[in-house]
């Protein structure tokens, strides 16, 4: 998460098909009239908490990385 490896069991569990954190993922959610105007101005930037999980797996041999969001569908 965010680059820094996570390990079943103590900071995720898999259920089924789902992966489960043992923590709340940040997302940073949308952004009001003001906030896109004084970025638009230059005035000021957004910096909040967003969270994302990259997974690593493998499907016939070949090494994947797929980006995911909380309650992200990872299927295609």
């Amino acid at each position: 998460m965010n680059g820094v490896r996570q390990e079943p069991g103590r900071d995720f569990d898999r259920l089924g098909g789902e992966l489960v954190f043992r923590r709340a993922l940040a997302q940073e959610g949308r952004l009001g009239a003001v906030r896109w105007l004084s970025m638009l101005l230059g005035v000021a930037g957004t910096y909040r908490k967003h969270e994302n999980v990259d997974v690593v797996y493998e499907v016939a041999g070949r090494r994947t990385v797929a980006t995911l969001t909380p309650g992200s569908d990872p299927s295609p």
